[in-house]
Formats: structure tokens, sequence, C-alpha cells
């Protein structure tokens, strides 16, 4: 078993995986700024790797070797796909490979999957199996919620341990709060302590509402979490994961500066593979807290091509002290 959750040291500090935001790109550049102690792929889907959708669906696992430790989130509703999926994770190199349990999308859930599995245990216990066996010693670790419909926090938890996976990371929530909710992190407390008292080695990763190193340290040492995980909050500060910068310190030139090597690393990678539009959603972590930051973002967004986003980009540095 090659767990390298267990080398960590406490506490650390984990980069949430984000639909359509955590790709190979986004994650160079959070590389570059302020790694965090563990990478998270975006969640990729194990019937879309199963499949004829492969080829559309590959991308999704690219990472570099700067990005170690680096896991896979992967989704879905049946084992067997899992099994091969983990097989194939292990062949790529990663180091781990998590199974999303947490993702509270309706359209999702409506499968039987991610939180749905909440409210199926059995299927839920046929996958991480089923994913052990593909994994072939990698760490399998899962990410979920406190319950679907209301808190399920005793006997959801208590019923993941016994599974003995590597690492549980907890969203502070129910499903069916998404996200418009404080996240519970007396809850989350509640798991470490049913985790104590089983006497499991699993690590137990707390995720929600945290925006900062310092408020992850207060929880580290408030609620007894191994790990925190952030995730939103990278998009309030890039520069989250170094403790030692103060993101108001940083000038807006290089902020300008980091968004160019952003779009040309976007552009280097994935060519015409990828839709530019979707470039669009990172404006807003690199202008912002300035004056006319939302005039600048929305002429940025009317701009259809890359060559023509970075003139307008190289314009605004002239202009700068």
């Amino acid at each position: 078993m090659n767990n390298f959750w267990q080398k960590l040291k406490k506490p650390f500090f984990v980069q949430a995986p984000m639909d359509e935001v955590t790709d190979v790109v986004f994650r160079q550049i959070l590389a570059e700024v302020g790694q965090p102690d563990v990478f998270f792929t975006e969640f990729t889907n194990t019937d879309s790797l199963n499949s004829k959708g492969l080829e559309k669906t590959i991308h999704r696992l690219k990472f570099t070797e700067k990005q170690r430790p680096i896991v896979a989130q992967i989704w879905g509703n049946k084992p067997e796909n899992y099994l091969k999926t983990a097989k194939l994770l292990k062949k790529l190199g990663f180091d781990g490979i998590d199974i999303n349990m947490g993702c509270p999308d309706r359209i999702i859930v409506k499968k039987g999957c991610c939180s749905g599995l909440i409210n199926n245990p059995s299927l839920a216990k046929e996958i991480i199996l089923a994913t052990k066996e593909g994994a072939n010693g990698l760490a399998v670790s899962v990410k979920t919620r406190l319950g679907y419909n209301n808190l399920q926090t005793e006997e959801w938890i208590s019923f993941l341990l016994k599974n003995n996976i590597e690492a549980l990371t907890i969203h502070g929530r129910i499903a069916l709060e998404m996200s418009k909710y404080p996240a519970n992190w007396e809850e989350i407390a509640k798991a470490v302590k049913i985790k104590n008292g089983m006497k499991s080695k699993t690590i137990i990763i707390g995720n929600g509402d945290v925006k900062t190193i310092r408020q992850a340290h207060e929880k580290h040492k408030k609620y007894g979490v191994d790990g925190i995980m952030i995730g939103r909050g990278i998009f309030t500060n890039l520069w989250v994961f170094d403790e030692k910068i103060n993101p108001k310190e940083i000038l807006f030139k290089e902020k300008l500066k980091l968004l160019l090597k952003h779009i040309d690393l976007f552009n280097n990678t994935w060519e015409n593979s990828k839709n530019f539009e979707s470039l669009k959603k990172f404006y807003k972590i690199y202008i912002s807290d300035i004056e006319n930051a939302q005039n600048i973002r929305t002429e940025l967004m009317k701009i259809k091509s890359i060559d023509q986003t970075k003139e307008f980009i190289l314009n605004l540095l002239k202009n700068l002290p």
C-alpha cells in the first residue's frame, strides 16, 4: 500500500476538486503561486472513461510532475467501471483515487451518483471495494457530505470508516443545502470523534467556508481534523496556500502578468480542443479589488479571441505605473 496521506505533516492543506476549474492548467498556476499539499483533478465520470467518450474525457486526467501528490476524483454508479477506471489511474501514475459521494447536482443525484450514494450504502460499498481492487495499492479515499436531506453523520460516517478507506473528506453540509448555508463544523468534529472512537486510521479532512490558511489552522486546532480542503476560497485569493503572502500587497500589474501566463498555458495546452469561453470564468481571480474592476472584466468578456484578449491586457499594463 502506497498511502501518501499518512506521510503528510498535520495539518495539511488540500486543493478541492472543482468541475471545469481545477484542470491541469489551473493547477500549474496554483503550483507556481502557492502549492497545496495535495492536488485534486476535476471530478471525472467513470462511464465516460469506459466508453466511446474516452477521447473527450481523458484530458481531465492530465497532470504535471510538479502537481504531486495528485489525486484523481471519479464518479458514477457502476462498480465494474470503477474497477476499470482505477486500473487506468494506476497506469497513469496517480498517487490516489477519490470517490465523489458528495456532489449535490440534482441531475447526477437522480442517477444514483455522488451524494445520491448516501441513500444507497450497499452500492457505495460495492463501489469502494471495486475501486480498491482496481487501485492495486493506491490510496482510495471518499469525499462526501453529512447526509442527504437531513444530518446522517453518525450512521453514514461510521459506515464509510468501516470500509477502511485511506482518507475521508467531509463537506460540512447536507446535500440539499448545496452551498447556501454555513458549513457545520461541529458535525465535522463529531465525525472526528467517531473515527477516534472506532480507532480508525482513516485521515479526516474538513471542507467548507475556509478562505485562508489562518482559518484552516483554526479549524484543525478547534475541530481535530487532520487536513483542510479549500475550494471557493481560491477564487478570492489565488495565493491562499502560501500563508507568507498577503494578497492585498500583490500589485495589479503582477496579477495581469499572471493572467497572461494562464492564457498562454491554456492556449498551449488545449490549442483548439477547449472552448476559449471556458477561460473567462477565471478573470475575476485576477481582476478584482481595484477601481473599475467590473468594467475591465465586462470589456474582457466581450472579446472573442486569445490574441485580442492578450492585446487588451498588454494595453492595460502599458498604462500602469
